[in-house]
């Protein structure tokens, strides 16, 4: 799976103030943004690597403005902890036959 990666992202320091979080990534498109975490942590953390890459694969699934519209949907509907794009990317964390 093709993934960018920009440490020091204002747009993941925007979604860690949002979220109230020490730590953020936050992928738009094809590019994990970071903030407060370097690449090396990062990618160590093959539990967090493994949610980001579900959230790369569902915007190649539905298209970058469609998956847009509709995580936006689904988490003002049920909020972020319910989001059902969410709720996938957090299973994937640790099946470890999903992403290495």
């Amino acid at each position: 799976m093709k993934y960018k990666i920009n440490e020091q992202s204002f747009i993941a320091r925007i979604a860690a103030w949002n979220l109230r979080s020490t730590q953020m990534a936050i992928v738009i498109g094809n590019t994990i943004h970071l903030h407060n975490v370097s690449k090396k942590a990062f990618l160590d953390n093959k539990s967090w690597f493994r949610h980001e890459l579900t959230h790369i694969q569902q915007f190649k699934s539905h298209g970058y403005i469609c998956f847009v519209c509709k995580y936006l949907y689904e988490s003002i509907k049920h909020g972020y902890h319910n989001n059902k794009y969410e709720i996938e990317a957090r299973n994937a964390e640790l099946n470890e036959d999903f992403f290495p």
